[in-house]
């Protein structure tokens, strides 16, 4: 399902503001060319994927370059990716036929986070929306795939939410039904609303998750980006590294940067191409306050 376009997806971002973090940004927006301008002052980069790294399943011209230059200079460049479709690893299979060149402790997914929560559910068995390829038997609890049949969505105990590959209307519909009469657990593993394809504009699980909570008034759990534990399990890798060397990279206000200065790094935005490719930047900075420390055409 493609949503309509990036005004559309701006205001469900804003029509949901109170149920995300809160950050204050500091001084003005630099533009740079790329990130090659910011080498010297930072690090570490960690980088969304959709958007900064690839659009679907392109790499974006020039990324892979980019990344193995800032490797090549000694910085660390990690993945922080709200794509919870697949386990890390192959997620990490896509970046290197992409052209990318990362290890598996590059890539930190929100599907990571949630699975690092599990333990503290006590849920027997879990209904999941995610594609058939998802590989939800490597999930550390008993989990069953969403599909078509009712009795599925009532007889599991909590439900997680990690990709829309396969979701429509009709499967939102009865899990809304099931959800409103019998209220459970709602965990989602990409609290994104939308994401870039080469087609449009994808609507993600937490689009969903946003819709179920104002129609049955279940309050889902968010695991990624802007949410601060997708950022302190990036930190565990690089304890003794100085926030002010931490660029967070992304092409999302409401995602990527505010979750960076959440989570008290600096920040990014990439606006040739995801989210805002195509339009004027300032207004959207404006409306939502939501300020990137600095703004770049391409990575």
């Amino acid at each position: 399902m493609t949503a309509k376009d990036t005004d559309w997806a701006f205001d469900q971002y804003q029509n949901v503001r109170a149920t995300l973090p809160s950050a204050r940004f500091a001084g003005p927006t630099t533009l740079v060319s790329s990130l090659a301008d910011l080498a010297d002052q930072f690090d570490v980069f960690l980088l969304d994927a959709f958007g900064v790294l690839n659009v679907g399943e392109t790499a974006i011209p020039s990324a892979p370059e980019r990344v193995a230059d800032l490797q090549a200079a000694g910085k660390r460049v990690m993945v922080m990716t709200n794509g919870a479709t697949v386990p890390a690893e192959a997620a990490l299979e896509k970046y290197h036929c992409l052209g990318f060149r990362f290890d598996l402790k590059d890539v930190i997914s929100s599907r990571d986070v949630l699975v690092a929560a599990l333990a503290a559910y006590p849920v027997a068995n879990w209904g999941v929306m995610a594609a058939a390829h998802s590989q939800i038997d490597r999930l550390p609890v008993s989990a069953r795939l969403l599909g078509t049949d009712r009795r599925t969505y009532d007889a599991v105990d909590g439900f997680l939410f990690l990709s829309t590959a396969e979701w429509s209307a009709d499967r939102q519909e009865i899990l809304r039904v099931s959800l409103a009469e019998n209220p459970r657990p709602v965990l989602v593993g990409n609290p994104d609303i939308v994401a870039p394809r080469e087609s449009g504009l994808s609507m993600e699980p937490g689009y969903y998750a946003h819709n179920l909570a104002r129609q049955t008034g279940t309050t889902p759990v968010f695991f990624g980006k802007p949410f601060g534990d997708i950022y302190n399990l990036a930190f565990q890798q690089f304890s003794n590294q100085s926030k002010e060397r931490i660029l967070m990279v992304g092409d999302t206000l409401h995602t990527d940067i505010l979750g960076g200065a959440a989570a008290g790094i600096r920040t990014a935005l990439v606006t040739g191409h995801g989210l805002f490719a195509g339009r004027e930047i300032r207004p959207y900075i404006e409306s939502s306050g939501i300020r990137p420390d600095f703004i770049l055409p391409s990575p």
